[in-house]
């Protein structure tokens, strides 16, 4: 080896040495520095092809991150061009960069461009995670231009039911009979309840008739409770009509409970006071009470309680109450009630009101000496959160019992005061 050649080692050896941070005392002669420098060089061609393979994968995050972020805030012009530099890269997100360029380009009205960006997303990465979800941005677009979808071109039953829910709004005369087809169909069970919702927002007669079928149909009851639900929802007058006739033909309790629930959704007051009022069935007349509740229909439910000879309906009038958030008549039948079992119930539902009946519990608590009582409203209290009340009886009661009853129910509690008086007691 020439000397200038040894120096040329040496000075390379000492660059390279400098770029790892290795001292250059480490190459003593210029043959250690030759051998070194071959060794320690493809140490390095490996560390910074890894380096540039994570600077690559940052970079790639970063730039999906700037897309999403584009995507989120609306700027779809910028979302488009940081995906297109996610997508040279031929990382790991090029697939989702695809399906989100689309996107944008969607809603940038460029419909060719979106739909070019989904067909490469299809041929370069076909068992993405993205490809249905793109299919579906396809169905979207081209029902957008004008252009549907044909329903049975499509094999997945989610897009097949998004097919048809464009249909619906262009031919609708087309899409009903599909809509009955993959009612009564077995490719697509888990669907069928969201074939009935698109039935449902079409106001044709044979769209009406299909769902008044299927409410009636007790074959396959999840559909039926569906079909019952949806003419509650969207059904108007005729809809409450057709559920009046099926209720007053049944004999399926759980149906009628259902039907009930739809006059419910569909505000037919009138109809659950009736069958509150008239049903035999102490169950179908509790459950129509509990929907007044829901309906916060007061007066009516005080006007049922006054009436009512059953035990059992008279606490569910009671939860009725609660429901609706009637303070005034549960605190009236909390301090007055006759029947034991009828007052403890209210003093509890005074709880599930709220801290807004803390007040009258705590009158109720000292005033009476009846045990139940108490438990009744220390459980109130517990109920409505109302910790500093339940520290305030724990401290003034001498009963023991009473008071681990209260400091069982303040262990339970998530509360500044609670805590406050738990370690009070620890620290005695």
């Amino acid at each position: 080896m020439t000397t200038s050649q040894r120096s040329t080692l040496r000075g390379a050896a000492g660059a390279f040495a400098l770029l790892l941070g290795v001292p250059i005392a480490a190459f003593p002669s210029a043959q250690a520095s030759a051998a070194g420098f071959v060794h320690l060089s493809f140490g390095f061609r490996d560390a910074v092809a890894d380096a540039g393979d994570d600077d690559r994968d940052q970079r790639e995050e970063d730039l999906y991150d700037s897309g999403t972020d584009a995507i989120d805030e609306s700027r779809w012009q910028e979302a488009v061009d940081k995906f297109d530099q996610v997508i040279k890269l031929h990382g790991k997100r090029a697939d989702a960069a695809l399906y989100w360029k689309a996107w944008a380009l969607n809603k940038l009205g460029r419909r060719p461009d979106s739909l070019a960006s989904i067909a490469e997303l299809q041929r370069t990465a076909p068992q993405s995670r993205w490809a249905n979800d793109a299919k579906a941005l396809e169905i979207e677009i081209r029902q957008g231009s004008g252009r549907p979808v044909s329903p049975e071109a499509q094999s997945d039953c989610e897009l097949k039911l998004l097919a048809i829910n464009g249909l619906q709004q262009m031919d609708p005369e087309r899409a009903v009979p599909m809509l009955e087809k993959m009612l009564h169909g077995h490719d697509c069970p888990k669907l069928r309840g969201q074939a009935l919702f698109v039935l449902a927002q079409s106001g044709s007669p044979q769209a009406r008739e299909m769902i008044a079928r299927a409410a009636r149909d007790g074959s396959d009851p999840d559909l039926q409770r569906k079909a019952v639900q949806d003419l509650g929802l969207f059904g108007g007058d005729w809809g409450r009509e057709t559920l009046a006739q099926i209720y007053a033909s049944s004999k399926d309790t759980e149906l009628k409970k259902h039907i009930l629930q739809g006059f419910m959704v569909s505000g037919d007051r009138d109809r659950i006071l009736a069958a509150a009022r008239e049903e035999k069935d102490a169950e179908l007349r509790g459950e129509a009470i509990r929907q007044l509740g829901v309906m916060g229909a007061r007066e009516e439910i005080w006007q049922l309680y006054q009436k009512e000879t059953s035990l059992e309906v008279k606490k569910k009038v009671l939860q009725a109450m609660w429901i609706s958030g009637d303070l005034e008549h549960v605190t009236q039948l909390a301090k007055n009630e006759k029947d034991h079992d009828l007052r403890i119930a209210a003093i509890h539902d005074l709880g599930l009101i709220g801290e807004k009946s803390g007040e009258t519990l705590v009158s109720l608590y000292t005033s009476d000496k009846d045990p139940d009582v108490r438990r009744a409203v220390i459980q109130g209290l517990f109920l409505s959160g109302n910790a500093k009340a339940m520290v305030a009886l724990a401290r003034k009661e001498s009963d023991p019992e009473m008071k681990k009853a209260i400091v069982r129910q303040l262990s339970l509690m998530d509360s500044k005061e609670a805590t406050e008086y738990l370690l009070e007691i620890l620290n005695k």
